[in-house]
């Protein structure tokens, strides 16, 4: 088996992951990600619990060819998520259901707000990679973590995305053209206003060396 763990900070409030969350695809950084149907939705108490199916793809490695037949093909993950709106966390829970006679992916990622800043979110994330096929177990854990990792990182910089495109609305493209034209302004105000401090120092100077002579 192996693991990983990570954790990470979101810089927008628990409320707005929690609903960003459910918008996460499509984004430019999880183009793997093909489908996303929800199976399940239920409410019970102060909690909201979910599951969903998400198909997914990747590009095996050469030598993966030649132990899955076929090669690359879409992959279903179950996602079972919690959201505690009283404790303020969603946690998720997916597995693949898909291609477990070679290899079991099991991941746990917990948002929760960040306890040193209330407009951050902390993302922590676990990981367990099994294999049991005999001669290849260690390879394809191996390899599944290192796709791991870079899948977490897509998904991270994904979920980003989407979270700047909700909470972080475009500047139009009059506005960028005045900023540009005020910043501008202000430069020339500040190389002014500098070169006017340098010539009062110089005629100070020159005053105090004649009144010298």
């Amino acid at each position: 088996m192996k693991y990983y763990s990570s954790l990470s900070s979101l810089k927008f409030s628990w409320d707005q992951v929690a609903s960003a969350f459910w918008k996460r695809y499509p984004n430019p950084h999880s183009t793997h990600v093909l489908t996303e149907d929800t199976l399940n939705r239920d409410v019970k108490g102060k909690k909201l619990y979910s599951t969903r199916i998400i198909s997914k793809t990747n590009k095996m490695p050469k030598w993966g060819e030649k132990i899955i037949p076929g090669g690359a093909r879409p992959v279903c993950v179950v996602e079972e998520s919690v959201v505690d709106v009283e404790k303020k966390t969603l946690t998720t829970y997916t597995r693949n259901v898909g291609l477990t006679k070679f290899m079991t992916v099991e991941e746990k990622v917990v948002y929760k707000p960040d306890p040193e800043n209330k407009n951050q979110t902390i993302c922590e994330r676990q990981a367990w990679i099994f294999s049991n096929l005999f001669g290849f177990s260690y390879a394809l854990q191996t390899f599944g973590l290192e796709r791991f990792k870079k899948n977490a990182h897509k998904a991270l910089n994904g979920f980003e995305h989407v979270l700047n495109k909700m909470y972080l609305p475009e500047i139009p493209e009059s506005s960028r053209s005045n900023i540009a034209v005020n910043a501008k302004k202000a430069k020339l105000k500040e190389t002014a206003k500098a070169a006017t401090e340098l010539a009062k120092q110089k005629a100070a100077v020159y005053a105090t060396c004649t009144g010298a002579s």
